[in-house]
């Protein structure tokens, strides 16, 4: 790898844009496969972005058969971190419990149990009772019932980012922070380089792992990376006297209120269908009468716990919730790993599987096909149910 000392590289084999989980970890599978020259350049600290105002939770309970293999995937790369790259991340594999009290979700809930159970996720349908002795901040009135697997979890989401680019590194990439992407040069169908707010970089391929930033990254060849950034803001609370210590990521899944344990408090938090898209990351209190409402009804015991801190983020949605994954045939050796929709973070291990192996013109281990961007182009949208 050939740069002024101390400076950007000049060349590289791959250069992979974005330093949250996924283009981390995209960096340490293609440097621990033997890829040469891997450069990841993000524009501020690495994980700062949408990772790092992630709620951690690691699942794979979805109704869709690509996100439950890419969460079951990732999920024993989580239970293998210490090892393999070598990170502590506090995995806790607490389960996660979706309470449902609308009759339709209740059935979609079981088809997607169904499904999950035959590609071997130890999920289940409970009854509201065995759902309160798991969370017991919860109410349950209107619950019908509950869904819950005890191998979904929480991680710390700056860990395995750490995890994964002290990883790559040692395999050799090179990740420079600091650094802004501007521009993506081409001769005709092929990248010829990159230009950065620190320099210019030769190379042949370009991996956009940008996040809600991604549609900006594929204007600049032409491509469209349907993904639109939308604020989400979470809470953390003073401490909560009596949570058990193994306390499940509890969901309310028709108000998508959730919590889930965070040192002696709570983390919470909710989606409103009403937030506007764009780069807003201030915080405020319009959304604290909606988020009490729900706790009045669903966790009554928590509506007097004080609050601690906060954070607001940005979640990065494709149209049909379900991530962006591919490689486009114009330009050549354009790869894009983005759009998920709220669970980047917990499918960052096996994504960076798909792409190394994409990127070698391997078979990955999960057929990502479907999730090629011009699925809507060909109307073969495929919704993730499952979401929050």
């Amino acid at each position: 790898m050939t740069r002024p000392k101390g400076g950007l590289p000049e060349r590289a084999g791959v250069v992979v844009v974005g330093g949250g989980v996924i283009g981390t970890s995209i960096a340490f599978h293609l440097a621990e496969a033997g890829v040469p020259d891997v450069v990841l350049i993000e524009r501020d600290e690495l994980g700062a972005g949408s990772t790092s105002k992630a709620a951690g939770g690691v699942r794979a309970q979805f109704s869709d058969a690509l996100n439950i293999q890419l969460g079951a995937r990732s999920l024993r790369a989580f239970a293998d971190f210490g090892t393999r790259p070598g990170q502590q991340i506090d995995f806790r594999q607490v389960g996660y419990l979706f309470l449902l009290s609308r009759q339709q979700d209740v059935a979609a809930f079981e088809r997607s149990i169904e499904l999950q159970n035959r590609l071997g996720v130890p999920s289940r349908l409970i009854d509201p009772g065995e759902a309160r002795r798991l969370s017991p901040p919860i109410n349950t009135d209107g619950l019908l019932a509950a869904a819950f697997s005890p191998d979904d979890g929480l991680a710390t989401p700056e860990a395995v980012v750490q995890g994964y680019a002290a990883g790559a590194r040692r395999h050799g990439a090179h990740l420079q922070t600091a650094c802004e992407l501007l521009d993506v040069r081409l001769r005709g169908d092929t990248i010829q380089a990159v230009a950065t707010s620190r320099g210019v970089i030769e190379t042949p391929a370009v991996v956009c792992a940008a996040g809600a930033w991604s549609r900006q990254v594929g204007a600049m060849v032409g491509v469209d990376l349907p993904v639109t950034p939308y604020r989400r803001q979470v809470l953390l609370t003073e401490p909560v006297p009596g949570l058990p210590e193994h306390l499940p990521m509890t969901i309310d899944f028709a108000s998508s209120f959730y919590f889930h344990r965070e040192g002696p408090g709570l983390l919470m938090g909710m989606s409103l269908e009403d937030e506007p898209p764009g780069f807003n990351l201030a915080r405020d209190d319009a959304w604290i009468p909606r988020l009490a409402e729900v706790l009045a009804r669903r966790a009554p015991s928590l509506a007097d716990i004080g609050i601690a801190g906060g954070w607001a983020g940005l979640y990065e949605i494709s149209p049909d919730h379900n991530a962006l994954i591919g490689e486009t045939p114009r330009p050549a050796r354009l790869l894009y790993a983005t759009g998920f929709s709220g669970h980047g973070f917990l499918q960052g291990p096996a994504v960076g599987e798909v792409v190394r192996d994409l990127f070698l013109g391997k078979q990955p281990p999960v057929d990502i096909a479907p999730l090629a961007v011009d699925r809507f182009q060909q109307a073969k949208d495929r919704p993730e149910l499952n979401v929050v």
